[in-house]
């Protein structure tokens, strides 16, 4: 006789209401759930599918009530082209080189992470972070996740990447850069890196989070052509004409706090 092995349970849980951080007058919540146990890697990977981010050892996803703004979005890496401008990008950054590195927080990453944070970030909750609080983003992962660094061809840290590997694809979790190397772009830089990478690994995406086309901050995830948005519980293409606005450069997150630079 056999015995299935009884599966723990899944427990989801809503949170308090909050001020949204994207669009004024507006209230947001979330859906949250523990990744843990044998079971994180392929759970992960489900939510992933379903819109769901990852911060730390919790899998998020909004449900703000009477609000839809902000969408899951993935760009198609096979067979993304990037355009005119993201061209030049490629151009400007053609001396970094991208390293996948363990997920292991260091002082240098560090040290420009706090730069990256007063310097655009500077009245946020998470300028205020100790290393031991960054250590813990970084390395509080149930699942594959690594740093990718970027560096010149003096060795500087000029921008790094937390990333998620899913099974289907890269997921960018949350990424920071030098400030004062702005004419490079670094953090689209860094999703085309990603892009490129997940086209070696023939992996089909790269997750950005959530685009929420109502906020500058949040607007530049539709640049990236050809993506898709889960809308009505399927992954769609993205029209071509939707959120060609020239948002400002921003970086990918996934903070439990909120997704405020990506």
């Amino acid at each position: 006789m056999h015995h299935r092995t009884a599966r723990r349970p899944q427990f989801f849980y809503t949170t308090a209401p909050l001020p949204c951080p994207y669009l004024p007058g507006r209230t947001e919540r979330k859906i949250v759930t523990e990744l843990s146990g044998t079971d994180a890697e392929a759970l992960h990977d489900r939510l992933s599918r379903a819109g769901f981010r990852r911060s730390h050892n919790i899998a998020y996803s909004p449900v703000c009530p009477g609000c839809a703004a902000c969408i899951p979005i993935r760009i198609v890496a096979g067979e993304f082209e990037p355009d005119r401008g993201q061209r030049r990008i490629q151009r400007a950054n053609a001396d970094l080189v991208g390293f996948e590195m363990p997920a292991r927080a260091t002082a240098e990453q560090f040290a420009l992470f706090q730069r990256y944070q007063k310097a655009r970030h500077g009245d946020g909750d998470m300028a205020a972070m100790g290393f031991y609080d960054y250590r813990a983003m970084v390395e509080d992962t149930p699942i594959t996740t690594g740093m990718v660094e970027f560096r010149d061809s003096r060795d500087r840290l000029l921008g790094a990447c937390l990333t998620d590997w899913l099974s289907d694809g890269l997921s960018a979790v949350y990424s920071f850069y030098e400030p004062a190397e702005g004419r490079r772009s670094l953090g689209t830089y860094a999703i085309l890196w990603l892009v490129a990478r997940a086209r070696a690994l023939r992996l089909p995406y790269v997750y950005l989070g959530y685009w929420v086309p109502e906020s500058r901050k949040m607007s530049y995830k539709s640049r990236f052509r050809p993506s898709e948005v889960l809308t009505g519980g399927l992954w769609r293409a993205l029209p071509d004409h939707a959120g060609r606005d020239g948002a400002p450069d921003q970086s990918p997150t996934t903070v439990l706090a909120p997704e405020t630079t990506g």
